[in-house]
């Protein structure tokens, strides 16, 4: 529960002030209650869309000493909720109806409406660039020739085979990019193929700036890992991109910028606990298909993203296939764990599974 200390101190605070702001924009008791509610809500939204962004953060920063680690839980959720809750949104509301950031955020703060509708009018323009950052996210972990474990491994075999060709994360993500672009008319497809490149230039940019920074050599791959720096940065860009679904689907519950960053932050703040706790406890290492099944619902949310540009998806399904796959994962993580539980021992040596049922021991898992 130490993890959560923080997440739980937020929580009160973000409810306190949602109950505050509705008394001060009608002077009524019931009105305040009612934001109450909502924040509460979008907090539970927000949490329950981003269980996969939790195990994936993890993963990195699990590599990160414990200053870095707390400032990803100070900087970062300042980073996340106004960074992206209210600065992001007021942007594109400056970008796309061409006036001043201080007109945009008049508009956001004063006239709810037309803020809700010019936000998700440059929704072609988010999930180009979300999807897109969120695809290569999941194929650079799958398109990997050194992973060890494999959860479902007709399809992860085949994948960490084409690592073998330069840029394949690249050239797929751009492919797709390319091929969906065909769906729209020419002024939308012409949106929509910037941002999406935007999204594929900015994680190069991101891959890059970490072998900048540097790092150590790990002594059991003799991989450069990432310094602790660069991976910030990459966990920074990593939850801006998953934040864009979040903050779209909350105007079907409010249209008040203040409102969805107070309920939103409640989400992130708990995401970051997950996070932490997930470190802390070393369960990535103790559920072994966790991790996979993470990526496996990141390359979900990035297709939900993309394809949105002309299929809707409900924010409840969005929610519901990640929390389905990482349930999964968890589930064939624990049963593995029963059958193998040598594997899970210092030194022990891993048993390979056949497709057919047979079991070869002291051979290693793929």
């Amino acid at each position: 529960m130490q993890a959560f200390r923080g997440s739980i101190i937020v929580t009160i605070v973000c409810l306190i002030l949602a109950g505050v702001l509705g008394y001060a924009e009608t002077g009524l008791l019931g009105t305040a209650l009612s934001m109450v509610f909502i924040a509460g809500v979008l907090g539970v939204m927000e949490t329950s869309l981003s269980l996969d962004n939790a195990v994936v953060n993890a993963s990195i920063l699990k590599d990160m000493d414990e200053k870095w680690q707390r400032r990803f839980l100070t900087w970062g959720i300042l980073i996340a909720v106004l960074g992206m809750r209210i600065i992001f949104p007021i942007l594109i509301v400056s970008f796309a109806a061409m006036v001043t950031p201080w007109e945009a955020a008049r508009i956001a703060t004063s006239d709810h409406k037309l803020y809700e509708e010019i936000v998700t009018g440059a929704h072609i323009g988010i999930s180009g660039f979300g999807g897109a950052f969120l695809m290569l996210v999941g194929l650079s972990f799958f398109f990997d020739e050194d992973r060890e474990h494999h959860w479902i491994g007709f399809v992860e075999q085949p994948l960490s085979l084409l690592a073998k060709l330069p840029g394949a994360p690249y050239i797929v993500s751009a492919v797709l990019i390319g091929a969906l672009s065909f769906w729209l008319e020419k002024a939308e497809q012409r949106t929509f193929l910037i941002a999406g490149f935007s999204g594929i230039a900015v994680f190069f940019l991101v891959q890059k700036f970490g072998d900048f920074m540097g790092g150590e050599e790990d002594a059991a791959t003799g991989k450069i890992v990432r310094s602790a720096a660069a991976s910030f940065v990459y966990l920074e860009f990593l939850d801006a991109s998953f934040s864009f679904d979040g903050v779209i689907g909350a105007f079907a519950i409010t249209n008040d910028i203040l409102l969805i960053a107070l309920g939103l932050g409640i989400g992130a703040m708990f995401v970051r606990s997950m996070t932490v706790a997930l470190v802390r406890g070393g369960h990535l290492s103790e559920f072994r298909f966790l991790e996979p099944g993470a990526f496996y619902a990141i390359l979900s949310l990035a297709v939900i993203m993309l394809i949105s540009i002309r299929v809707h998806t409900p924010e409840v399904v969005t929610g519901l296939v990640g929390a389905l796959i990482i349930g999964l994962s968890l589930y064939a993580s624990i049963r593995h764990k029963k059958l193998f539980p040598h594997e899970y021992e210092e030194d022990g040596d891993a048993d390979v599974i056949l497709p057919t049922g047979d079991v070869i021991p002291g051979g290693r898992t793929t």
